[in-house]
This record gives C-alpha cells, sequence and structure tokens, in this order.
C-alpha cells in the first residue's frame, strides 16, 4: 500500500545537547522498515520532476522503487549508474533546492526523502555488499587529474572506467579535497570518504599526495611526461576577508583555516593529533552559508560557552542549508541577524578582545536578487569575545592561473571553461567545478567532473 502521509519519515539523530559536545555523526541514518516506509510515499510519476532537479540525474524514481521492493544492493548500482559518491551525496546534497524541490509530494506536504534514501542505500551497501568491478578495456592513454575533490574523483572514475591510465595530483598529504578539510565529521564522516576513494584504487587510479601543481610540477611538464589530457579540479580554497580594521589579530581565523586544523588535522582530537585550535570562552563566526555553520558548530564542540553567526542579512537571505540552521539553532548557536562587523577589537598584545557591529536593514534587491543590506544610523554595539572566524566565501587559488601560459580565467579567479564539456582555452585542457563557478556544491562539482571526463574520452578518441 502507497504511503500517503504528508510528512516525511522521521531521521533518527542525537539529542542536541548530547551532539554539541561531540563529533560524531548528528544524523543516524534510516533502518530497512524506516526506508521502506518513506520509499512508499513515492508515487513514481510518469514524468519523473525530481530528476529535473539533480545535476547528475539519478533515475531516482527507479532506484526508489527498487528500495520498496527490498532490494537494497539493485538501488545501489542504479544510484551509481550516474552518481560516483552516493553516500557522500546523500548526507551533504542541499536535496530540499535541487531533487525533492521537484517532487509531487511536496505540493501538499513533505517531498519524499530522497537524500536520505540515497544515504541508506549506500551505507546498507557498503556494510553487507561487496561492489562489483567493471570490465575495463586499456586504452593506453593517460590523463593527469589535478585536485582530489569531488569534481576531480568524480572525472577520474569515469575516466578510469573508460580505459585511461589517470594520476591524481592532490596538494595536501590526503585525498578528498573540500570533503576531507572542509565538511565536518558530525556531517560527513571521514571513513565515508575514504571508502569512495579505495574504489577509485581499485579501478588502477594512481593518487600523488603532497605534489602541488604549479609549484611541484606545471600543467605543460604533465603533457611533457606522457599525459594526453588534464583536468583541473582544484576547488576555491582561497579564503575571502572583509578588509576591515583588525583582521590581522592573533584569534582571527579563515573558516577554512579553521576548518582544515579541525577536520583534515584532527584538531578536535588534540592532543592525541598534535593540532591545537585556540578558542576563548566567546567566538563570532561572520557569514550566513553553509561553511559558517559548520565552523560554528565545530567551535561549539570543541568547548566555546557562546557561539555567534553575524549576519548582515536576515534567516530568509541565508544561504546554508535549512537543515543546517536548524541543527544549528538546537545546538545553542547565538543568532546575529541584519548585523555586520565592523572592527575587530584587540588589546595591547594583539589579541582579540572583541567585534564592534552595526545593525543593518534591508533595501532594494543587489545584482544576486536578494535585498541589499543598509546600515543603520547610530545603531553601532560590541561583542566581548575572544575568536572571530571570517566565513563569507571562497575563490580559486591563482598558481594555477600564474603558472600555466595561455589559461584564461575570469577577473575574479575562475577558470573559463565551456559549461558542457569543461574545455578550456588550452588545447587538451580542461576544467570543473569550485575551480570554474566558485564555491558550489558538490553534486554540481561531481556534474561538472563527470561531462569533462566524457568530452576527455571524445577528444582523445
Amino acid at each position: 500500500m502507497p504511503n500517503m502521509s504528508n510528512e516525511k519519515t522521521k531521521m533518527p539523530q542525537q539529542a542536541p545537547d548530547i551532539r554539541n559536545k561531540n563529533f560524531s555523526e548528528v544524523a543516524l541514518g534510516y533502518d530497512k522498515k524506516m526506508a521502506m516506509e518513506e520509499a512508499e510515499r513515492c508515487l513514481n510519476c510518469k514524468n519523473k520532476p525530481c530528476m529535473n532537479g539533480c545535476p547528475v540525474n539519478v533515475k531516482i524514481p527507479e532506484f526508489i522503487d527498487l528500495v520498496k521492493k527490498g532490494d537494497f544492493e539493485g538501488a545501489y548500482y542504479k544510484i551509481k549508474e550516474t552518481s560516483s559518491l552516493p553516500a557522500v551525496c546523500g548526507r551533504v546534497c542541499p536535496q530540499e533546492s535541487q531533487c525533492e524541490k521537484y517532487c509531487v509530494r511536496g505540493i501538499k506536504g513533505e517531498s519524499v526523502a530522497i537524500g536520505r534514501l540515497e544515504r541508506f542505500v549506500a551505507d546498507y551497501f557498503m556494510e553487507n555488499c561487496k561492489e562489483k568491478q567493471p570490465e575495463i578495456v586499456k586504452k593506453g592513454k593517460k590523463v593527469a587529474v589535478i585536485g582530489a575533490g569531488p569534481a576531480s574523483l568524480a572525472c577520474a572514475g569515469d575516466l578510469a572506467k573508460a580505459g585511461y591510465d589517470v594520476t591524481i595530483f592532490e596538494a595536501f598529504h590526503k585525498a578528498g579535497g573540500v570533503l576531507v578539510y572542509g565538511i565536518p565529521e558530525f556531517r560527513l564522516p571521514k571513513n565515508i570518504v575514504q571508502a569512495e576513494i579505495d574504489k577509485l584504487k581499485t579501478l588502477d587510479v594512481k593518487i600523488e599526495l603532497d605534489t602541488v601543481v604549479g609549484k611541484t610540477i606545471e600543467i605543460s611538464e604533465l603533457f611533457d611526461d606522457g599525459f594526453e589530457a588534464v583536468f583541473i579540479g582544484t576547488g576555491a580554497g582561497l579564503p575571502s576577508f572583509m578588509n576591515i580594521k583588525g583582521e590581522s589579530l592573533n584569534g582571527v581565523y579563515s573558516a577554512n583555516e579553521f576548518l582544515t586544523r579541525v577536520n583534515l588535522m584532527k584538531a578536535y582530537k588534540f592532543p592525541e593529533y598534535d593540532t591545537p585550535v585556540y578558542l576563548g570562552k566567546n567566538v563570532a563566526v561572520v557569514g550566513g552559508g553553509n561553511v559558517a555553520m559548520d565552523a560554528a558548530r565545530c567551535a561549539k564542540r570543541l568547548g566555546a560557552e557562546k557561539v555567534f553567526i553575524i549576519y548582515r542579512r536576515g534567516e530568509d537571505e541565508m544561504p546554508a542549508r535549512l537543515e543546517e540552521i536548524e541543527h544549528a539553532k538546537e545546538e545553542g548557536i547565538i543568532f546575529n541577524l541584519l548585523t555586520n562587523p565592523v572592527e575587530i577589537v584587540g588589546d595591547e598584545n594583539g589579541w582579540v578582545t572583541g567585534i564592534k557591529c552595526i545593525k543593518m536593514q534591508l533595501g532594494e534587491p543587489d545584482k544576486s536578487g536578494r535585498r541589499r543590506p543598509v546600515p543603520i544610523k547610530d545603531s553601532e554595539f560590541e561583542i566581548k569575545l575572544q575568536n572571530v572566524i571570517i566565513a563569507i566565501g571562497q575563490t580559486p587559488n591563482p598558481l594555477i592561473k600564474q603558472t600555466t601560459k595561455g589559461l584564461e580565467t575570469y577577473e575574479w579567479g575562475g577558470i573559463i571553461a565551456d559549461e558542457e564539456t569543461g574545455r578550456t582555452s588550452i588545447d587538451g585542457v580542461y576544467a570543473g567545478g569550485d575551480a570554474v563557478t566558485g564555491a558550489a556544491t558538490v553534486i554540481l562539482a561531481m556534474g561538472a567532473g563527470k561531462k569533462a571526463a566524457k568530452a576527455i574520452d571524445e577528444y582523445l578518441s
């Protein structure tokens, strides 16, 4: 019998006053009964509107139908026909603005929990099944992939299956890109990411760590070494700042550095891992996106008594996922909305003591379509604190642009690449993900990596 409930099957999760003190995963996942119950809510629409919102065109009604029948292994392989990282995407994709946004069940109630079902299927498979190795016919051609984030992993996987000898060059000491350095353990366990990377290795994908392309080796030298095509998937890891007084004080972090220390370098396990992070009792995080929510929730878990989100617009304008905002509120994060920092205050020794802010009101829409925040006269105030984390965005690192002759880029730093193929201004060089678009979502980066892999295959064939 179809499940005509207007509400999603609830996701078990840790209680807020427990989870805000640990780094274990917040959402605990569906069991078989829950998954099959939720799958029964899918109407299996003939025109499949949910697929219109998926950047990698997962066959959503088909995999959900297999979940209804209890064929979880079959559901996994149905997802894998178009998606490289289902366990990751089931956890971090903004389904509410993609596939679930178009779900017919969402017209009169809540949409089908597509993301939760994808996560269940992937987790079930990892625990109970063994991946079938595809039959690969080697083509004897080498492709270099720069970076080991979601765009690169998707591109490398598709190229390896197509028969190419693929080598990934990663600047860090661990592969995974933003999946390992940016997204916290409580949202995306790192053993999940490692399992996906290990699958790539079974396809004979080589991963060269601690290799900074543009420093250790340049793109022109990769061609000299016999690579016939190159994919650039280096992400957007260069933090942006507000350029206000006091940003160079001790106790100010970019969210990029803070999260890298916490996640990749395991600062939350100090002193087991020798990566200390100094945090005082009160911490402010400037920004309103997912990165800001991640930084704030990490700071709370690391022992900060009060953590403030400072954002210049209102909650309706926040770019963070609704789920992340709600989780942050539940965990005790304090939201100072319609508030903008104007100065970070320090003591005579150069340490942060507070942040001066001004209240804002929303005016006319700007180029992004969101109402422009306007300062309110004589509304300045100060919050006493010991740390400020700046989370207002990231841009691509300029290193590859500076060391690659003929590579065309936008003024803001992104690589100019064809939207459908990833082709750049240099013959044989392709790019995708945040290195092209600026900071976006994991699934959009994966989609770009897959498009580029197809284009590279056509180019080399």
